[in-house]
């Protein structure tokens, strides 16, 4: 038995197992876009179980999602061309309000991102990066707005099917400070 109980057990390369195929590109509510690159199974203190090998657009991070838990952790298909560019053309006109109490804000706005709806990303990102200009920012919602940044690139480099991340991230940023 491996490390924390669990005994690789079957590695399939043919799919199946669940909602998503190998090669499929899905989004993460805290991660980000990615491609499924495997479906494996585990033995995990007597119980097999079916995860996807999740791997990352940006970071490259990879993650093993539980096949029977996606839905309930938020993992959803890319948007199409047409929404996403719906969600950057909205940018410029979300209006953000500053909660005062720090504790508050970093709720909301961490509910906002586990939604897994790009628009209310692209609202977190850009009420932090108002905030960041006007007063600065704690290293708990620098980190936030790093997260939140990346979720947002991650899909629009794959939905754009550029692997120009800065130039991505420079359109964003200034959509971001548009308007407000």
């Amino acid at each position: 038995m491996g490390e924390y109980g669990i005994i690789f057990y079957k590695n399939s390369r043919k799919g199946g197992g669940g909602m998503y195929g190998i090669g499929q590109r899905v989004v993460h509510p805290m991660h980000g876009a990615g491609v499924i690159e495997n479906v494996t199974e585990e033995l995990l203190y007597g119980a097999a179980r079916t995860y996807y090998v999740f791997r990352q657009a940006v970071s490259g991070l990879v993650l093993k999602l539980p096949t029977d838990n996606c839905e309930a952790i938020g993992v959803r298909l890319l948007y199409d061309r047409e929404r996403m560019d719906a969600v950057l053309s909205a940018i410029p006109s979300l209006t953000v309000e500053e909660e005062r109490n720090w504790n508050r804000r970093y709720r909301e706005n961490m509910a906002r991102l586990k939604s897994g709806d790009l628009l209310e990303v692209a609202w977190v990102i850009k009420g932090l990066m108002w905030r960041d200009h006007r007063r600065g920012l704690s290293n708990g919602e620098r980190k936030m707005l790093h997260s939140a940044k990346q979720i947002l690139i991650s899909e629009v480099v794959l939905v754009e099917g550029t692997d120009d991340y800065p130039a991505v991230e420079q359109r964003i940023n200034e959509a971001m400070m548009l308007g407000a």
